[in-house]
């Protein structure tokens, strides 16, 4: 692949395949992939036939971060605040994205392109694959990996990876919640298949639900959450594809979601 179509689209089954297209700086998170990204992101979110997204990364890396290059230009501070609020707008939309979001990693995912995979819902790594917020090494701490970071993982976990830089590798990333599995790099496409899949098949209307009441209720105390989500269950009841769903699962056959 070359660089000159910078986010690739591949629709399947269902799936939406969005392939980061700068392998010659290791996908770095430039203004325009990540404009490219919230743009077919938005468009998703509007797409009735697309049920899950996987984000991916071309060439051996899956994201190397910011390009430091283009953020070592920029020379006013305020032009630098826009920058960052771009990228914080970009995870912010794939967390509230009414559609489940799987990273697909391989090679290097180190400071935003590791926000990235902590922001998706699932993530699936190589063996080879590698994290890092490495920030630190060059005085410059990984503050907006960090938000992402350390609400997909533990926070002793997170400050370790914070404040020493070091990179772990995807079986530690596994064990600290960081990606859910790890597998060989010959079977890393199948195996983010076979998870789409399975997700692909549900009521996209549940998944909606679901992932907006899941990220709704962790700010909550635990009374709050427990008030809430009994509301989110007596709505989610009186939808047509819950209606179907337990109807089909009484009469042992195969439910035929409508999205409603």
């Amino acid at each position: 692949m070359s660089d000159s179509q910078i986010l690739l689209r591949r629709d399947q089954d269902g799936v939406a395949w969005l392939t980061m297209n700068r392998p010659g700086t290791r996908n770095a998170l430039s203004s325009d992939l990540m404009t490219a990204m919230d743009d077919q992101l938005a468009a998703i979110a509007e797409d009735s036939a697309i049920r899950v997204v996987v984000i991916a990364g071309a060439g051996p890396a899956f994201c190397a971060g910011h390009d430091l290059r283009e953020v070592r230009g920029i020379p006013e501070r305020e032009a630098m605040q826009d920058f960052f609020a771009q990228c914080s707008r970009l995870m912010q939309r794939i967390v509230t994205l009414p559609k489940p979001v799987i990273a697909r990693v391989q090679g290097v995912a180190s400071a935003a392109g590791c926000q990235l995979v902590a922001s998706c819902d699932l993530a699936v790594a190589a063996l080879s694959a590698r994290f890092a917020t490495p920030g630190v090494h060059i005085g410059l701490f990984c503050s907006t990996p960090m938000v992402a970071l350390s609400r997909a993982v533990g926070r002793k976990a997170a400050m370790e990876m914070l404040l020493t830089g070091d990179t772990i590798p995807a079986i530690r990333a596994r064990d600290i919640g960081l990606v859910n599995m790890v597998v060989p790099g010959s079977g890393l496409d199948s195996a983010v298949r076979s998870l789409a899949a399975r997700i692909a098949n549900k009521s996209p209307l549940t998944l909606a639900i679901g992932k907006q009441a899941f990220q709704r209720q962790l700010d909550m105390d635990l009374p709050a959450a427990y008030e809430f989500a009994s509301q989110v269950m007596s709505y989610n009841m009186q939808a047509r594809d819950a209606v179907e769903g337990i109807d089909a699962f009484l009469d042992k056959r195969t439910p035929r979601w409508t999205g409603s």
